[in-house]
């Protein structure tokens, strides 16, 4: 008869986490992926920790330019964060958040070249809101609508769909462009700053945004029904919500807030189009859904320290040694590996064999009967009574510790006999 030998450990579902040590876990992890992003400059560059911190925080604050700037970039991550969200929610794995809003980039683009000029500023503006809105509505509920009817792989489908946004959008250039520098610049017909300041504007609506999301996801009845498709159809069904239909409706306003986001970045952000109009922040914006738990509240935090990585890495690598374009992705991927990390560790936890876990409680009543008897002649040493009564109490006191540290030998010895009785076994 075969042996089988249980693994040394497995992983297990740690369903009894505390909030609280959470997220201490994860802010640690995030210091710790801060200083290892320290440490890399230090070896890339031959510089101390002084060069690193002067570059990274200069470049984050040194300026009020830097600062609302800051605080711009970390609106528009969090509101395609926002767009992809209730998909991932609903479990549309809807990959293709990159290409909606590079639809909604094209759609105000158009608007803004044929009619800038020609018309009114306003016209033009509101005209570039509908078309943005239109073209990313258009290119989310297409594989909204394949997956409600034919039941298609929508991770597939809304992947591929990027890279045809970028074929159409560089069709759209080289259409109407006057030089063949692949970049479409705009000077009439765009969204003027307001009380001059021209990130203000943005960091509102995605502010508005960010609050009637919450509220949407967590007290209307569309997001009930979100949240009861997500994680089970047949449950869905059997309550009388139509899957199909929350499944299109989901992708809808997905693209609407795609649409919203192409239009902040032609209009009030570049001035111009291309086929990195986007810079890839619909990837950034699936893990910062993820990671922030489909919280719009925590994927505000997330997109700030993303940004805050990323602005820093900047204006470290074109400090006075540079770093390369590169340098920002890389600590960009060193934040994103130890935040996933922390993930892992907060939601799993390593359950030992049983005669590993009897060693290891053994070892621990040990460490903590050694460390009951040390603080019990620490106390001995230092306590001396004045009176009867502080004598009494004292007595008290010596007889509760000593019944612990009876409970801890008695715990001691119960697994040295365990252990004995298991290899008694295996040899039997």
């Amino acid at each position: 008869m075969t042996k089988v030998h249980e693994p040394l450990f497995h992983l297990s579902k740690n369903t009894n986490a505390n909030a609280k040590r959470k997220w201490a876990l994860r802010g640690i992890f995030f210091v710790v992926s801060f200083f290892v992003c320290a440490i890399l400059s230090v070896i890339l560059t031959g510089k101390g920790m002084d060069y690193f911190f002067k570059y990274f925080f200069e470049g984050l604050f040194g300026t009020e330019r830097n600062v609302w700037n800051l605080f711009h970039e970390t609106a528009i991550l969090l509101l395609i964060a926002l767009a992809v969200t209730p998909c991932f929610k609903m479990r549309f794995w809807n990959i293709g958040g990159e290409g909606q809003v590079l639809m909604g980039c094209l759609g105000c683009a158009v608007a803004i070249h044929f009619m800038g000029g020609k018309v009114s500023d306003a016209g033009t503006i509101i005209v570039s809101i509908i078309l943005s809105i239109a073209f990313a509505t258009v290119w989310a509920v297409i594989p909204a609508l394949f997956k409600a009817k034919w039941n298609t792989n929508e991770t597939l489908l809304t992947l591929m769909m990027n890279y045809i946004a970028v074929c159409l959008v560089n069709f759209f250039i080289k259409s109407v462009a006057t030089s063949g520098t692949g970049i479409l610049t705009f000077n009439t017909g765009v969204v003027q700053p307001i009380l001059g300041n021209e990130f203000i504007l943005k960091i509102i609506v995605v502010t508005v945004l960010t609050t009637l999301m919450a509220i949407y996801l967590k007290f209307s009845k569309h997001g009930y029904e979100i949240a009861v498709v997500g994680e089970s159809p047949n449950t869905a069904k059997y309550v009388g919500i139509n899957s199909k239909v929350v499944i299109v409706r989901t992708l809808v306003l997905c693209g609407v807030l795609c649409g919203i986001a192409g239009f902040l970045l032609i209009s009030a952000t570049h001035h111009s189009i291309n086929d990195t109009s986007v810079g890839g922040r619909g990837f950034v914006g699936v893990l910062i859904s993820w990671l922030g738990q489909f919280n719009p509240v925590f994927m505000a935090v997330m997109s700030f320290l993303v940004v805050f990585i990323e602005r820093g890495a900047n204006a470290l690598a074109n400090g006075g040694v540079s770093l390369g374009e590169s340098y920002p992705s890389i600590m960009t991927g060193v934040f994103f590996f130890f935040i996933i990390a922390v993930e892992f560790f907060v939601n799993y936890k390593f359950v030992f064999r049983e005669d590993i876990q009897a060693k290891l409680d053994n070892f621990y009543g040990k460490v903590k009967l050694a460390f009951s008897k040390k603080a019990k002649s620490g106390q001995d040493a230092v306590q001396a009574p004045s009176n009867e009564g502080v004598e009494s109490t004292e007595e008290i006191q010596e007889t509760e510790d000593k019944q612990n540290i009876e409970q801890q030998e008695q715990i001691v010895q119960e697994n040295e006999q365990k252990q004995s009785e298991e290899i008694t076994k295996e040899e039997e």
